[in-house]
């Protein structure tokens, strides 16, 4: 790294906000979300739904009105339930689409959520494809398991890229898989280590730095992170409005000054998170669970 790009790097870091006022942050987080963003995930379900509810065409094409004039792509995370129109429907409004089969323990519903995605994507709806999330992190499949979904969908589409979504380091640690995929998706969250506010960028860029590493020339791409709005703090990471509003812009600033493509999380508060998540689960998005802009 040259000098230069560290400076800019370590000032970009350590913005002062100490004098801002709320209102100021307020403002300047406003007109960061209207110089737009590259990407930002898209949070489907409404206040009482959960994963596994059907959702609506009608639910979907509203919320991506609302977020139309500020991002350039979305990301899905399903591609059954209703989920499958969400690709569809923002290739409507202008906007491209990280779009992801949701794999998990049941095989059958893995294979619908493949099968759907090769559809999806041989019909044009697909940007990128992102075949799982998380599914070493969270021990549902094996290494040899989801290799054979990832070959599954690269085989079956052409033109598209197709990739993985996982915790950055989870792609130093299977090799495999980093060789696997045509681009690699990391999830970077500094908050989830508990990285205190001041230090989270620098942080974040460690992160995508190791992810880099482990994709040999590959493009990486963040497709998750973000910092809730409220809940309780997990070590020196502390949820506040404040801290999410310095996070967005922090974010938002680097993915512009750097080339960073980044998938900001997230769209819309959805309140089942906090079920596996704790209360932090439900403050993520920039867009309250009424769909009002927290700022």
């Amino acid at each position: 790294m040259s000098s230069r790009r560290k400076e800019k790097f370590l000032t970009l870091a350590s913005l002062d906000y100490s004098n801002k006022s709320k209102k100021e942050l307020q403002d300047m987080a406003r007109k960061t979300l209207e110089d737009g963003m590259h990407g930002l995930c898209f949070s489907p379900y409404v206040e009482g739904q959960n994963p596994g509810d059907q959702l609506t065409e009608d639910q979907i094409r509203r919320r991506m009105e609302i977020i139309q004039p500020y991002t350039q792509w979305i990301r899905s995370f399903s591609c059954t339930e209703g989920n499958e129109l969400i690709p569809k429907i923002a290739h409507e409004y202008g906007i491209k689409t990280l779009v992801g089969a949701w794999l998990g323990e049941d095989s059958e519903i893995n294979k619908m959520e493949v099968t759907n995605l090769i559809d999806l994507a041989n019909q044009g709806f697909v940007d990128i494809a992102a075949v799982g999330n998380e599914v070493l992190y969270r021990g549902d499949l094996n290494e040899d398991e989801l290799l054979g979904h990832i070959y599954t969908v690269k085989n079956a589409i052409s033109k598209v890229p197709v990739g993985y979504v996982d915790a950055y380091y989870e792609f130093v640690d299977h090799p495999r898989i980093s060789e696997a995929c045509d681009v690699i998706l990391a999830n970077c969250y500094p908050f989830w280590e508990g990285c205190d506010m001041d230090y989270s960028l620098l942080y974040m860029k460690d992160m995508y730095q190791r992810a880099l590493g482990a994709a040999n020339g590959k493009k990486v791409i963040i497709s998750e992170t973000g910092w809730p709005s409220q809940g309780t703090n997990l070590e020196g990471a502390f949820p506040s409005y404040e801290n999410f509003l310095k996070y967005f812009m922090n974010t938002q600033k680097w993915s512009k000054e750097d080339d960073i493509e980044i998938f900001f999380f997230s769209s819309f508060d959805e309140s089942w998170k906090v079920g596996s998540e704790g209360d932090v689960g439900a403050y993520w998005g920039l867009w309250d669970k009424d769909e009002k802009l927290k700022f």
